[in-house]
């Protein structure tokens, strides 16, 4: 006769629903978001973006109400006095008006919390599996390499869909109600798809590039110095040759977040003002240095993958 102690040390098989190798990618993202999550840094961080997020929302109501004022009338604004007509000017540069370019320069804007919340999710999410050898154990269970590499991209591209295509969609909405909804939306549904496939080619891209980026450099500080390197010396650097030197508008194009600026400009139908932002490459080009990155990426994450040993 088996004691109860016996019992519960022998093999049990699995009595549940048996389910296809591709669900573990979504069971390896609910994990790294758990872990993410539980983070305090993480959500200080996602705070900064909320108010990014609150600016635009309370700034498109700021547009609709001064155009029921006069320009000459004053109102009290954080206890000074302020002219309408100036504060007009004052948003009229943002163009929170609903259009195309309203919810373009939002997630421009948001981009610079976004870089910095996804440098500190590469390290968590990615580093610290092959800092701490988790990824032979990963491996040894029923899943192929491509399923670890997109359960790690779909916790990545939640956190930048949080970032940048909720609010905007929030933000679209809100214009919906503040305008007149029954011609608003069916009037601007080039704006909606185009904040959808923006929001799709901003996963794509930079979910591929912090887990290829976690993979290569693992630690936190790493991570965010690479990332200032292709975000921030980058655009510095495009900046001075575009703008100081005169040369091509085509040397924008090593800036990787002006590039997904261009193609989601592209995708939302609103044309770049080249008065303000200076002379931009064409979207194809843009398009063609998206694409590259995404590939590079993949092909580093296919050959460092591939070559971690699976225990047996």
């Amino acid at each position: 006769m088996i004691s109860p102690t016996d019992a519960l040390l022998r093999y049990r098989p699995w009595r549940g629903t048996l389910r296809p190798p591709v669900y573990a990618a979504l069971a390896i993202a609910r994990a790294g978001l758990r872990t993410m999550l539980r983070r305090k840094l993480f959500w200080a961080l996602y705070g900064f973006a909320l108010m990014i997020f609150l600016f635009f929302f309370y700034g498109q109501y700021l547009v609709v109400w001064i155009t029921l004022q006069t320009e000459n009338q004053t109102a009290q604004f954080a206890g000074a006095t302020v002219k309408l007509g100036d504060l007009t000017k004052f948003l009229g540069n943002l163009q929170l008006s609903g259009t195309g370019h309203t919810f373009g320069n939002f997630i421009w804007f948001e981009g610079y919390i976004a870089i910095i919340v996804l440098a500190f999710a590469g390290s968590v999410l990615v580093g610290n599996d092959f800092h701490h050898g988790s990824l032979p154990f990963y491996l040894s269970k029923p899943i192929a390499r491509r399923h670890y590499v997109l359960g790690k991209c779909l916790a990545v591209g939640l956190l930048v869909n949080l970032l940048t295509t909720v609010p905007a969609l929030v933000l679209f909405v809100q214009a919906g109600l503040l305008y007149d909804w029954q011609t608003y939306y069916l009037d601007n549904l080039r704006s909606l798809f185009g904040i959808l496939a923006y929001g799709l080619v901003l996963t794509v891209t930079l979910s591929l590039l912090l887990v290829a980026t976690a993979v290569a450099v693992r630690r936190t500080v790493p991570m965010v110095m690479a990332w200032s390197t292709l975000f921030v010396l980058c655009r510095a650097v495009a900046d001075f040759l575009a703008n100081a030197q005169m040369l091509d508008p085509a040397w924008r194009l090593i800036d990787l977040w002006n590039d997904l600026y261009v193609c989601g400009m592209w995708f939302l139908g609103a044309p770049i003002d080249a008065n303000r932002y200076g002379a931009q490459p064409e979207a194809w080009q843009a398009f063609l240095v998206v694409g590259g990155a995404c590939a590079a990426a993949t092909a580093y994450l296919w050959n460092r993958v591939k070559a971690v040993e699976v225990v047996g």
